[in-house]
């Protein structure tokens, strides 16, 4: 199984940014998907799952309204999509997949991409 993330820089405030997140090695179509982010000094903290089938999407409080997720089932592909960009949104933003249809139990992580929100 490999997660490998992309799309992340340096943005301002206001900005948008649309991170992917290229599958390989296991039935994509079959599996919950989720971002997961880590800010400086902070714990990690999710962000958004999607369903197997893309037709159910969740978000944390923090992100509801300004992220989508969204996935390519076809070019085994996640996606999130982040508008309206806040300096507290500079993390580490990882891929992962969930283990068992929405558990919020993750068994394998990408390395992560750096999204860096100037003010």
């Amino acid at each position: 199984v490999q997660l490998v993330e992309s799309g992340g820089g340096l943005v301002q405030r206001g900005g948008s940014m649309r991170l992917s997140c290229a599958a390989s090695g296991f039935t994509f179509r079959n599996y919950y998907m989720s971002w997961v982010r880590k800010a400086p000094g902070k714990g990690l903290e999710w962000v958004s799952d999607i369903n197997s089938g893309g037709g159910n999407t969740y978000y944390a409080d923090s992100v509801k309204g300004r992220f989508t997720i969204s996935r390519a089932n076809a070019k085994i592909t996640l996606y999130l999509q982040l508008n309206s960009l806040k300096p507290e949104d500079t993390a580490l933003y990882y891929c992962s997949r969930d283990q068992s249809g929405g558990s919020g139990e993750y068994d394998y992580w990408g390395q992560g991409t750096q999204v860096t929100v100037s003010s």
